[in-house]
């Protein structure tokens, strides 16, 4: 393997560089589906790094495997509104097809398929990935063709390029969707106006963090901007809440406005060095944002002295945490680090770093080109300008929204075309899911924060579900750094599914708050920490969906011993009550 020449060409592309370790990875399975036997060792020897650490980085992502995949890997996206849409039911007809169980290889070692978290296509699912790309508005026809196009080892070049086809969905436009301000004018003035002048542009703005928290963005700057050392920009471009994809809208149509705003933030901060860490589910973005970065390049709008590299991830949730994405960043594995320090003085390779996600980014280079005042203009005293919401699930039209920040939810709900709503979960997962009585409630950071996603879910829905669902994805995303967390996570989801069994008490709901008080208090990061939000608001707001799962309000264990016994009574025809466990004997 070592003397093999796709691997020497691959090593070369990045440099032999030992951060680079993860993209060489993502080559190598790209180029043999996945990681063949020696490759590790030979990756090791020639980036002259541990062993060790490389097979932890190919056991953490899980696009990336030791074991062959096959020459097509299909991957399901497994979200709730995928779910909703029928997205299991096409799995089983694609396995039914194929002759193939889930997670399984085809014995010819043609073909394998499974499930993966939310891609990113939640308002055009159900969707999957072949071999890295993205097909949506699955049916039962195409998942037909799929079958067929497979069986017949048809390249994907021949696949029907309707299958490929990613609509935007933009459904309302205002600022940043409207009228971005010519890029090259935007990077000129903010030269003009200097490092300190462009920081103190944002902060009159009042720009926040557009990634859920609402951090102010010129203070993040200063604080970059302050400390010594080489100093890098950042961009956040892995856009993995289950429900969000306003970012992926925003790679595709303004590209050229979020490198405008790298610029603007590398002027203000005095870096040379910038990144965009693209999700490994944006992989097919990889092309156009690289021939975006060319063109800026050849027309020197990126400036003398600074550049942008694209780094993809591979598949973890975890790596949208920011300290996360600097140590995958770095070619680690994504567990996110202990603060302080933070990025701002301690970041990539211990530079002082700002990690900004995309539409915040694009927000200040909007503010640079067309100033403070304007941006006021709109939302609200604490939150000013826009807001780019997800919008998913039962309504009529899902797709990328702007709005002013101070809009209720049942505007929103008005607009998208959602009737007979029974909850919104606004934010994602970790953020708050509310029912008809908060409907007049405000997007904001006085109000309701959200960092895009905005998911409907009409009275057919059922909340419990809806919840359990979340609390899988939690046990499944968890980087596994912490036992709270690892053990934590796996703990509520093992709730969750006894009450759906039908063995739920009062002893397992009370069980809910006391995992939420451990995680809180002792979770390396947000993950864990926000992990019982989904379940605790479907408690508080739909109670009775969880209490008419319950058995009884007594303590009743998960495994029913007597009913496991039934078998044998049936066997020997006895079924007297010297053939059962009683009550007091169990």
């Amino acid at each position: 393997m070592s003397s093999d020449r796709r691997l020497d060409a691959i090593l070369d592309r990045h440099r032999r560089r030992p951060q680079a370790v993860l993209q060489v990875l993502i080559d190598i399975q790209a180029a043999w589906n996945h990681i063949p036997a020696g490759a590790d060792m030979a990756v090791a020897a020639a980036l002259d790094l541990p062993l060790a650490r490389v097979r932890g980085v190919i056991g953490f992502y899980s696009f990336l495997s030791a074991e062959p995949c096959g020459r097509y890997r299909l991957l399901f996206s497994d979200d709730i509104t995928d779910r909703l849409a029928g997205s299991r039911e096409l799995m089983r007809e694609l396995g039914s097809r194929l002759w193939l169980e889930p997670d399984k290889v085809s014995e010819d070692g043609l073909v394998s398929f499974g499930t993966t978290s939310c891609i990113g296509l939640c308002d055009q699912g159900p969707a999957l990935l072949v071999n890295g790309r993205a097909i949506t508005r699955l049916d039962r026809q195409r998942v037909r063709t799929i079958a067929e196009l497979i069986r017949a080892e048809a390249s994907l070049a021949d696949w029907p390029a309707d299958f490929f086809r990613v609509d935007d969905n933009i459904q309302r436009r205002d600022l940043l969707l409207g009228e971005p301000p010519p890029t090259d004018e935007t990077v000129e003035t903010a030269r003009a106006l200097g490092a300190a002048a462009i920081v103190e542009r944002l902060r009159r703005a009042g720009l926040r963090g557009r990634g859920g928290a609402g951090f102010p963005t010129a203070s993040k700057w200063a604080a970059c901007r302050a400390a010594s050392g080489n100093r890098v920009v950042v961009c956040n471009a892995d856009e993995g809440e289950p429900g969000a994809f306003k970012d992926r809208v925003l790679l595709t149509r303004h590209a050229d406005l979020l490198i405008a705003g790298m610029c603007v933030c590398a002027l203000a901060i005095g870096a040379r060095q910038g990144f965009i860490y693209l999700r490994g589910e944006y992989r097919y973005l990889q092309m156009h944002l690289e021939t975006v970065l060319a063109r800026q390049r050849a027309a020197g709008q990126l400036g003398d002295g600074f550049d942008i590299a694209l780094h993809l991830g591979a598949g973890a949730y975890i790596c949208g945490e920011e300290s996360a994405l600097l140590e995958s960043l770095e070619g680690k594995r994504g567990i996110p680090r202990s603060r302080p320090p933070f990025p701002v003085a301690h970041g990539y390779l211990g530079q002082p770093t700002v990690v900004d996600n995309v539409e915040t980014l694009c927000a200040a280079a909007w503010i640079t080109g067309h100033g403070e005042a304007a941006w006021r203009a709109r939302g609200t005293q604490q939150s000013s300008g826009t807001k780019l919401l997800s919008i998913a699930g039962d309504c009529a039209r899902p797709g990328v929204y702007e709005y002013p920040f101070g809009v209720t939810v049942r505007q929103v709900l008005a607009d998208c075309g959602a009737s007979d709503t029974l909850a919104v979960q606004v934010g994602g997962p970790s953020g708050t899911c509310i029912g008809a009585d908060g409907f007049e409630r405000r997007l904001g950071f006085e109000d309701l924060p959200t960092a895009g996603p905005f998911i409907v879910f009409d009275s057919r829905r059922d909340p419990f579900e809806i919840a359990r669902a979340y609390t899988h994805f939690f046990a499944h995303e968890s980087c596994g750094f912490c036992t709270p967390c690892r053990v934590g996570t796996a703990m509520l989801a093992a709730v969750m599914d006894k009450i759906a069994a039908g063995h739920g008490t009062r002893h397992e709901i009370d069980e809910i708050g006391r995992l939420d008080r451990a995680l809180r208090q002792s979770a390396h990061c947000g993950l864990g920490r926000t992990a019982c939000n989904p379940t605790l608001d479907v408690l508080e707001r739909f109670r009775p969906a969880f209490e008419r799962r319950l058995k009884s309000l007594d303590f009743e264990p998960a495994f029913d011993l007597d009913g496991a016994l039934a078998s044998a009574r049936a066997m020997t025809g006895r079924d007297d009550a010297g053939a059962h466990l009683s009550e007091e004997g169990r």
